[in-house]
């Protein structure tokens, strides 16, 4: 990658935009026979309720002036990790826009993995649906090792789907 991208936390008037990112990575996922996000699955409400938390956080990237990415960081996952003490971060919804630099999902990883080492947690946290095996090694590639399964994952909707659990040391 060959431009410095730069990361600042999401504000309410991001939302269109994080929703966009959602959808099109969505259309991206079955285009490609993945069914794991819906387009329209994610709306403005949900990002506005995890910028406007304590316990989560939306982080932007950006290319020059051009938003390219975008991704979540909870200071919690009892739904995917159970209770746990406070010694993670959890990464959710790492989405890179279509045509971004080669990179950039990386990048943005590298990005989480700095704020939630900057907050005193020593691991990075993610699940990835056992269904799409790429996006598992595309992690454990990053320095990720998968540490279980969870076969009952529940959907919003209520329906479950199974998730492999995975995790970094960062210190």
């Amino acid at each position: 990658m060959t431009a410095q991208l730069t990361f600042r936390g999401a504000a309410d008037d991001d939302t269109s935009t994080l929703v966009g990112l959602y959808d099109d990575a969505a259309r991206w996922m079955l285009e490609h026979g993945i069914e794991q996000w819906k387009p329209g699955g994610k709306d403005a409400q949900h990002f506005r309720r995890l910028i406007g938390s304590d316990t989560h956080e939306v982080w932007l990237a950006q290319d020059g002036d051009e938003v390219v990415g975008a991704y979540e960081v909870w200071w919690d996952d009892e739904a995917a990790w159970g209770v746990r003490p406070p010694d993670a971060g959890y990464v959710h919804r790492l989405m890179t826009r279509r045509g971004a630099r080669p990179g950039t999902g990386r990048a943005m990883l590298a990005a989480a993995e700095r704020r939630i080492a900057a907050a005193g947690r020593d691991l990075c946290r993610l699940d990835c649906m056992t269904t799409v095996p790429r996006l598992c090694a595309y992690y454990e590639q990053a320095g990720y090792t998968a540490v279980g399964d969870l076969a009952g994952k529940v959907a919003p909707d209520g329906s479950t789907y199974g998730v492999t659990l995975l995790e970094k040391r960062l210190r």
